[in-house]
């Protein structure tokens, strides 16, 4: 349904609407949170400007929290913008076809820095341990033309990716399940990462990194995976860029 159709027809008759949320075969969120969800996406972006695009990728949910209530430039939550988020982490996502494991049971998951390391000039962090020695090994073996792209993300982080994927399909839940794991069920959060193409920007989260020399390496080596092939039992659309640590 076309965005805008769509907003038209729930402003000017809900009960109508209704009818046709049901009876799609796609979910959206109400009237209501498709409201709130814009106010909630700026708070995030005023967050992330505040405490730096690093220190996002790994905040706690609860220290998001603070910075709102202490600093005038981010604003506290609300009441409408905190049920929204309950109702993104907390609900079960199969009833919009994500079936893929929860890894994270605590919207308050806090990452410390001593179990991570920030990788230079990417913004980003890595968990200690196997998944760095993945990664070193991949710039190893593949050379300087790969990027880490994407690494650890915790809550807020998710939530933030989620809801402009929510906000970019109009509300649309079940689009945006495809396209990017719900919050709490993020292996970001506990373990994986995605990499890239120098120089590729944006096309690196798209089918055309398959095609690439970076990917076809990849897919020579024994000791990474990708988490999200093909048709995958997780209902999530085929990632070539995610590296599952295994």
């Amino acid at each position: 349904m076309n965005r805008r159709l769509f907003l038209t027809t729930l402003s000017l008759s809900p009960l109508f609407a209704n009818d046709i949320i049901y009876n799609s075969k796609d979910i959206y969120l109400s009237y209501q949170e498709y409201t709130t969800l814009s106010s909630l996406n700026s708070r995030f972006k005023r967050l992330r400007r505040y405490i730096g695009y690093a220190n996002f990728n790994i905040v706690s949910f609860n220290t998001a929290l603070y910075y709102a209530r202490n600093y005038s430039k981010i604003g506290t939550f609300t009441k409408d913008e905190l049920s929204l988020v309950d109702k993104l982490f907390s609900e079960n996502p199969n009833r919009y076809g994500f079936y893929g494991a929860k890894t994270c049971t605590d919207i308050n998951n806090k990452i410390s820095t001593k179990d991570v390391v920030k990788v230079p000039y990417t913004g980003h962090y890595i968990f200690k341990g196997k998944a760095v020695e993945d990664y070193a090994k991949l710039k190893e073996d593949i050379g300087n033309t790969l990027v880490l792209t994407s690494g650890v993300r915790n809550v807020v982080k998710q939530l933030s990716l989620y809801c402009n994927k929510l906000s970019h399909n109009g509300g649309n839940i079940t689009k945006a399940s495809i396209q990017i794991a719900p919050p709490a069920h993020s292996y970001h959060t506990i373990s994986d990462f995605d990499v890239g193409r120098r120089g590729w920007g944006y096309k690196n989260f798209t089918d055309a990194f398959a095609s690439t020399l970076e990917f076809k390496k990849m897919t020579k080596l024994s000791y990474i995976s990708m988490r999200y092939n093909k048709n995958n039992s997780d209902g999530v659309r085929f990632e070539p860029w995610h590296v599952e640590v295994i």
